[in-house]
């Protein structure tokens, strides 16, 4: 019996400091200086603690259980606290609550249900939502604190549940996550698990994942989107339920046809003096592109842009009927429209739902579920699609580049949907062209008449500076020419021909004091208008792999009157480059008259480039850097 009591006291003891320990951890993730130490360098913020269950209890029925501790460090975390809840009609806040404390963990605040900011969730440009948020905007009086924020939220709808994914930032460390589904629905759930491996990722169960102290990711230029590296998973019913109506998802095909049939399907219906309209304009006319040009301008020229986020979900289009005798409606609404528009002149044409934005984010085609932010509509033409952007009352017919180019969309027929690649524009249609007329003075000034030619991604970026004001266009152009010291804007013409999509910049301009004098000799860069002047980050030892876009070319040819009584003394020599990631050129040429010819040619190709890569990436960007700083020397005659 005594042998046997030591063991008993043993155990006691064992269970009561595994007890304390675990108690102890817990107290701990208030304490901001008690983190991991692993885990604190570079970072702004740390996931103490961030468990997240889903409940789904029907196929109208989901309870999302969230609990957060972050440790934030510096004002760039501030964005990481999170306390913050979505609501709406179909959707209602049981609990929200948070708790802020001091370094130390002493709890210094706390936030209850009534003490949260209750907001419309969405811009002022939207006419009508039911969508609101509950936040609380903490204003720190010290850093570092620790926030708590708790959160019950039950939904009516099962179209959109919550993704898993604890990276949202760079510089954030996780010091644990938790995320875990209970379908209690019966109806089969279906996940796609991204990045699982290497990040830490313990798979507790079949929907039940973890992730146990990972270090923050630090920005590296040109890094790819975070959600392609870091851990991801996306959940989906089979059959779902967005507000009050029922749907099937096992696939895009029948994801599609859901959309078609539930949230289309009599829609479409156009007063009559919208079809007599567009088909008077038609009239005589049997190319069917020609006459989808002439729909889409239509359109433009008796609509406006207002976010109208009612419906089924926000995803239900307005009437057609409704946006013609009102003049506006949201992307749903006139890319349904002007399909109507289309039908009533026999142009087949199809609702496109893709993710916009300057980023290239994809519909994932491997995986159905609610994706998407946007609304564009697919014209068909003999093998290729055309995609009309019919939120922008001044863009051209057929152009994507920019917000919806080169990416992954949902096209939505009435037999289901369809993934297909939006354009990808090249190199070649991505051009931006410059010429300049220059006189050089004997002082080192000069006077420049330059125009500007963008096609493509090119001229997304400069569209719209017709717009300005005559000020905001000065101000705009001494910014972009920003090497050029005491430049005077003279002129401005602004030419954009959207027939052929090119937009013509005619700018004449002055500058005194650009070449530097040195006794009898002038010192200049022939590169005036189009310079690169930024080099790439360095890294000693680069994490991540890295990421070019789109493609470009810039093609630059300057003519420079030299002035009289001066020659050339010196210039650089040619040069020429060539790498996987594009090719660089100049050169510099004597002509007739007292006269240089600079021309210049710079392509960069889109890709998806391994890390080992970007230490010759940014050397070509630094023979760029530096070759357009090549210098002219002039000596007085």
């Amino acid at each position: 019996m005594l042998k046997s009591l030591p063991s008993k006291i043993n155990l006691f003891s064992y269970v009561l400091f595994f007890s304390i320990f675990g108690f102890s951890q817990s107290e701990d993730t208030y304490i901001a200086m008690l983190a991991p130490q692993e885990l604190t360098t570079k970072v702004n913020a740390i996931v103490r603690y961030d468990n997240q269950k889903i409940e789904i209890n029907a196929i109208d029925n989901m309870v999302v259980h969230t609990k957060r501790i972050v440790t934030v460090y510096n004002k760039y975390g501030d964005k990481h606290a999170n306390s913050l809840e979505f609501y709406s009609e179909n959707s209602s806040i049981k609990t929200i609550e948070a708790r802020v404390y001091d370094s130390f963990g002493e709890e210094i605040k706390k936030i209850k249900k009534n003490d949260f900011t209750d907001n419309s969730a969405v811009s002022g440009g939207t006419l009508y939502s039911d969508s609101r948020v509950k936040y609380y905007d903490y204003t720190p009086t010290s850093y570092p604190y620790t926030i708590e924020f708790i959160s019950e939220v039950k939904h009516n709808t099962t179209a959109f549940i919550p993704q898993w994914r604890p990276i949202n930032g760079y510089f954030l460390a996780i010091q644990f996550a938790e995320y875990k589904i209970e379908n209690n629905s019966g109806i089969p759930l279906k996940l796609k698990k991204e990045n699982i491996e290497n990040n830490n990722v313990i798979e507790v169960s079949e929907n039940h994942f973890r992730i146990e102290n990972l270090p923050g990711v630090n920005y590296e230029s040109y890094s790819p989107s975070l959600v392609t590296f870091t851990p991801n998973v996306k959940p989906a019913l089979t059959k779902f339920n967005m507000n009050g109506v029922e749907g099937v998802n096992t696939n895009w095909q029948d994801f599609g046809k859901w959309v078609y049939g539930e949230l289309l399907t009599g829609t479409d219906i156009l007063p009559q003096s919208a079809i007599d309209d567009v088909k008077t304009l038609t009239e005589g006319i049997d190319d069917k592109i020609e006459r989808a040009r002439l729909v889409y301008k239509y359109m433009q020229d008796r609509t406006r842009y207002i976010s109208v986020q009612i419906g089924i979900g926000g995803w239900k289009p307005m009437l057609a009927d409704d946006v013609s005798k009102l003049g506006y409606g949201d992307c749903k609404g006139l890319t349904n429209y002007t399909k109507a528009l289309l039908e009533a002149v026999d142009v087949p044409s199809y609702y496109t739902l893709v993710f916009g934005s300057r980023n290239i984010l994809d519909i994932d085609k491997e995986f159905s579920s609610a994706q998407g932010n946007h609304a564009i509509l697919c014209v068909p033409n003999n093998g290729e699609n055309i995609f009309l952007e019919c939120t922008n009352q001044t863009n051209p017919f057929g152009f994507s580049a920019g917000f919806t180019d080169d990416r992954s969309v949902l096209l939505v027929k009435p037999e289901g949907g369809e993934i297909v690649r939006t354009k990808i524009y090249e190199a070649d249609e991505s051009l931006q062209k410059t010429n300049a007329n220059v006189i050089m003075d004997a002082t080192g000034g000069f006077t420049a008449d330059v125009t500007v030619k963008t096609t493509g991604y090119q001229y997304s970026l400069h569209d719209g500076i017709q717009n300005k004001t005559e000020q905001d266009q000065h101000i705009y152009y001494k910014d972009y020419w920003d090497n050029i010291k005491n430049i005077f804007i003279e002129n401005i013409n602004i030419i954009n021909d959207k027939e052929i999509i090119v937009l013509s910049e005619a700018v004449k301009l002055s500058a005194t004091n650009y070449a530097s004098k040195s006794g009898d000799r002038l010192i200049f860069q022939p590169n005036m208008f189009n310079t690169v002047t930024s080099i790439p980050s360095r890294y000693t030892d680069r994490k991540l792999e890295f990421k070019v876009e789109r493609s470009f070319k810039d093609s630059d040819e300057f003519i420079i009157q030299l002035p009289e009584d001066f020659k050339v003394e010196a210039m650089t020599e040619a040069k020429d480059i060539k790498t996987k990631f594009g090719t660089y050129s100049f050169k510099l040429e004597k002509l007739e008259a007292n006269k240089l010819k600079y021309t210049r040619t710079y392509i960069l190709l889109k890709g998806n480039y391994p890390k080992e890569d970007y230490k010759a990436f940014r050397e070509f960007r630094k023979q760029i850097v530096k070759h357009d700083k090549s210098k002219v020397v002039l000596i007085k005659a």
